[in-house]
């Protein structure tokens, strides 16, 4: 049971549901207010499929593909660095488009920013730890009930700070992703040089 408990804390954290709702606020602020809890919704649901299917079918996947642990991390880096830089310099075009085409489909928010690089290993190493698959299985499935519920706080979230508050966190939170990404991709190369 405490491994259980210290598995759901460990990947609660991992996604980072805090840090991720000025993300989830920038990414959805296009989409209209009655959507955006349908689109949250399914990004979330998106994201829990991608870890369910990572912890069983994971190690499988990137042994079939070739592809080392490390890649995931410099892979999501360079995700994270590219979204970093909209979310600074705020590249926006006002342009009338269709709203369903302002609407975030699976990158970024499933994916790498809920189940990013972090989450997906963190999956594996939790699952190798874990003599029972299907312990690893429900510490997942709460952690992201956790991150869920933390996340759909987002929208009074950005009722209370209003346009400005909003660009703001944008604009610091592009800033400290850019750190992030580094970070990841650096993790990524320091992992490659130790083999």
């Amino acid at each position: 049971m405490d491994s259980f408990i210290s598995s759901v804390i460990t990947l609660a954290l991992v996604m980072d549901g805090f840090g991720n709702i000025p993300l989830f606020i920038a990414a959805l602020k296009k989409v209209s207010p009655e959507r955006r809890k349908v689109v949250l919704f399914r990004e979330l649901a998106i994201a829990l499929v991608i870890m369910v299917a990572f912890l069983f079918l994971g190690k499988w996947f990137l042994k079939a593909f070739g592809i080392q642990e490390y890649s995931l991390s410099i892979a999501g880096g360079i995700i994270l660095f590219i979204i970093s830089i909209k979310l600074v310099f705020g590249g926006e075009e006002e342009t009338k488009n269709d709203p369903k085409e302002d609407e975030p489909f699976v990158v970024p928010l499933a994916i790498p920013l809920v189940a990013g690089p972090a989450a997906l290993s963190m999956v594996m190493i939790t699952a190798a730890q874990q003599s029972n698959k299907f312990i690893t299985l429900g510490a997942v499935v709460v952690a992201s009930l956790i991150n869920s519920v933390i996340l759909m706080s987002s929208f009074p979230i950005s009722n209370l700070l209003g346009k400005r508050g909003l660009t703001a966190i944008e604009r610091l939170t592009g800033m400290i992703l850019v750190l992030m990404s580094v970070d990841m991709v650096m993790g990524g190369i320091s992992k490659f040089m130790s083999l």
